[in-house]
């Protein structure tokens, strides 16, 4: 094969995981979370304290074999380890496309979401292009020297695994999540433009002198009465929607006595704070900002709530604060750093800060 041909391959294959390394890099807490996804569907659950460990290593070793590729470095190495690595990748989202169980892989972050079927092609492509440079991977030399070489490689591990440092502790580089500033929690809720559902049948099973009669919502039998006897229901999937959903699906906010509150919240007149806590965990490590945060609100008048999926367990030490109730999965979305402060104007989000951060704004 063409030496050009086989440079321009190794460009496309390093290029192509250094930008999927480096998007991930950016929100490690996201691909910890799609991980503990494959891992519940594969009962591995066992496994899902490991998630962030898993997220940080993967996305160094992405970046870091995009470099190693392109410069030719241990070839022989890395071409086995990213054929290896290819495959295993190609058998997920090949499961994530044939089982329907999981809709998103994750290869891209959620920077660029990619359905299941968009990243098993990729995957099949890049199985295509590693394999080449497998097969060739004796004809590709170094174009670094071997001290260039590891200055280059260790540097790229070390600036990785710096930037997830700072994205643990200060939230991502680029939020592209739903909950970032500048959007409206009301409009991300909306169903997109030309948004189609999946149309669902409701059918019956009931029994009538010892015979099951199957029947759906439209086509009742014309003698139904007392003596059928009601066994259970079933919804069918009869036709299938385009797949297009609220960014925002299930948002709500529920006082301590479980009514919603979202609508009386999102009414409030001026700024307010809502501090995004996902559980009662850890509290010691982020009541110091906060009650060096409360002097600074009540000052300005702009009130502070406390939203966590375990309000109820806070109540004890933060007498005076509003304490509401949310969904712990909206709360991993919205917030990858525990706890986050969302600055509202309305249903407008208007700034968003890591609890590391508290000490710096000043509204």
């Amino acid at each position: 094969m063409n030496n050009r041909i086989i440079h321009l391959i190794r460009w496309v294959v390093g290029l192509l995981f250094i930008f999927s390394g480096l998007i991930k890099v950016n929100d490690p807490v996201g691909l910890s979370y799609k991980m503990q996804e494959f891992f519940e569907v594969g009962h591995l659950f066992f496994l899902n304290d490991y998630a962030l460990f898993f997220s940080i290593a993967m996305n160094c070793f992405e970046v870091l074999a995009g470099v190693a590729v392109i410069i030719g470095w241990r070839i022989k190495l890395f071409s086995w380890l990213l054929l290896l690595l290819i495959i295993f990748f190609s058998f997920l989202t090949g499961f994530a496309l044939f089982s329907g169980k999981i809709k998103t892989c994750g290869c891209f972050g959620d920077c660029i979401p990619l359905t299941a079927a968009q990243s098993f092609t990729k995957d099949l492509v890049l199985l295509l292009l590693i394999g080449i440079l497998f097969f060739m991977r004796y004809k590709i030399q170094s174009i670094a020297t071997q001290k260039s070489a590891l200055f280059l490689l260790s540097s790229t591990v070390i600036l990785s695994l710096l930037a997830q440092w700072y994205a643990l502790r200060h939230l991502p580089f680029i939020d592209c999540l739903p909950y970032k500033v500048g959007n409206n929690i009301v409009e991300q809720m909306k169903m997109p433009k030309g948004a189609i559902a999946d149309s669902m049948q409701i059918e019956f099973e009931y029994q009538k002198n010892g015979k099951l009669i199957r029947f759906d919502q439209d086509h009742f039998p014309p003698d139904f009465n007392e003596q059928y006897t009601y066994i259970g229901r079933q919804d069918k999937l009869v036709k299938k929607g385009n797949g297009l959903k609220p960014a925002i699906a299930d948002f709500s906010l529920q006082t301590l006595s479980g009514n919603d509150t979202t609508a009386a919240v999102f009414a409030q007149q001026g700024k307010y704070i809502l501090l995004l806590v996902q559980n009662a965990e850890n509290r010691e490590q982020w009541t110091i900002q906060l009650n060096n945060m409360l002097p600074k609100l009540q000052l300005k008048h702009i009130p502070l709530m406390i939203v966590s999926a375990e309000a109820g367990l806070l109540q004890p030490f933060f007498s005076g604060i509003t304490l509401l109730n949310c969904d712990a999965t909206v709360l991993k979305t919205a917030a990858r750093v525990k706890p986050t402060f969302l600055v509202m104007d309305g249903a407008d989000i208007v700034g968003k800060f890591s609890y590391l951060d508290a000490d710096k704004h000043h509204f």
